[in-house]
């Protein structure tokens, strides 16, 4: 064997692991014969034969006779890193060109990636949430990366897009998460335990949102407010709504399971107060009591039967398949200390907040409202 085809067998033995690796070759299905893949190859049939021999050693593929030449079971285990990389740019390839050939725009792509990011994380991580979240801020903190943004407040798929765009700038930056609520990332903005704060809290006496709040909780520290987005919050439900729930006080009838938010989220904040307003006792509702910390949490017991009710974003009932009767428009701020406004890593969050990009990636999401995205309030 020349020293072309002792080159060639080995790039059809990585063109054929690739395959594998990315599923276009699956357990069972037969390669090519011998002779075929040597026409195609236009080499000798002892290059390709070296070629599946060398699959064989790897325990990728098996000869059997009369059956030709097949992929074995559990064949994808040797894989090295970069094949295992090359598998996953190839299913992301696929999914990219099926979703614009359906008509979607990079936008929605974008923002259906991170739907599905967010929802796969908080679904393995909400039965044990404080254990996930320390896992998650030691996995964000390693030394030799980008400086780290210390995120904490209340969850909303936006803040899931900056993670990621955030990562893209130059320099980049990083955004440790904590899903804490509303009130819980103003308390460690206010015991700097935190860099950023995600709040929408509305005060029944101003009506107004989050001002109020920060400052009560931060009173005389000058404080740079951001807004992310508006969001439209309402009630979530099963498809054609078998209840037939529109207001807040269904959810004090017979037979209505609610899934509650915690306490301290801006969700909670403002049930509370409507309750109130209402003259509707939280104890008058069944599964009050039952809290969950995230907006994706809420649906996926709707989902579920878990609850036949919750209170939660549009975006996340759309991502469920669940039907949504929208109450109220809530507004997202972000919550900076004035000093650490001109950071670059602050910085380099307002830039990706005022971008097109990001804002059409949330507008994809449904149920949200960018026009005053970006908007900056100085407090003091």
């Amino acid at each position: 064997m020349n020293k072309y085809e002792t080159f060639l067998y080995q790039e059809i033995a990585e063109s054929l692991r690739r395959q594998i690796a990315s599923g276009d070759l699956k357990t069972g299905d037969k390669l090519p014969s011998v002779r075929q893949a040597a026409r195609r190859w236009n080499c000798t049939p002892g290059t390709v034969s070296k070629a599946y021999a060398q699959l064989s050693q790897e325990g990728l593929v098996s000869g059997q006779r009369g059956g030709g030449t097949r992929v074995t079971a559990g064949g994808l285990k040797p894989l090295n890193p970069d094949w295992q990389w090359a598998s996953l740019v190839n299913r992301a390839e696929r999914f990219l060109l099926e979703a614009v050939n359906s008509g979607s725009t990079p936008a929605q792509i974008e923002s259906a990636l991170s739907v599905a990011i967010a929802r796969w994380q908080d679904l393995n991580t909400s039965p044990s949430l404080p254990q996930a979240r320390a896992e998650r801020l030691l996995n964000q903190e390693k030394p030799n990366r980008a400086p780290s943004l210390r995120f904490a407040g209340s969850h909303d798929l936006g803040i899931e897009l900056l993670v990621r765009l955030l990562e893209e700038e130059k320099p980049a930056a990083r955004l440790s998460l904590d899903y804490v609520g509303s009130l819980g990332g103003l308390m460690a903005l206010a015991q700097n335990k935190a860099d950023v704060a995600g709040t929408h809290l509305w005060d029944a006496t101003t009506n107004a949102y989050n001002t109020p709040f920060i400052r009560r909780l931060l009173p005389g520290r000058p404080l740079k407010i951001i807004t992310l987005l508006h969001r439209s919050m309402g009630l979530i439900i099963p498809p054609d709504n078998p209840q037939k729930l529109h207001t807040l006080s269904d959810l004090a009838r017979s037979g209505v399971r609610f899934i509650n938010r915690q306490p301290g989220s801006g969700t909670r904040v403002w049930l509370d107060a409507q309750l109130n307003l209402l003259g509707v006792a939280p104890q008058r509702i069944d599964g009050y009591e039952r809290e969950v910390f995230t907006h994706f949490a809420v649906a996926d017991a709707v989902k579920t039967g878990a609850a036949s009710v919750g209170l939660g974003i549009h975006a996340a009932a759309t991502a469920n398949g669940l039907h949504f009767i929208p109450l109220t428009q809530e507004r997202y701020d972000l919550v900076f200390p004035e000093a650490e406004w001109n950071t670059p890593a602050v910085q380099a969050l307002a830039r990706v907040i005022r971008s097109d990009r990001f804002k059409e990636a949330v507008n994809a999401l449904g149920g949200y409202d960018t026009s005053q995205t970006g908007r900056e309030v100085l407090i003091f």
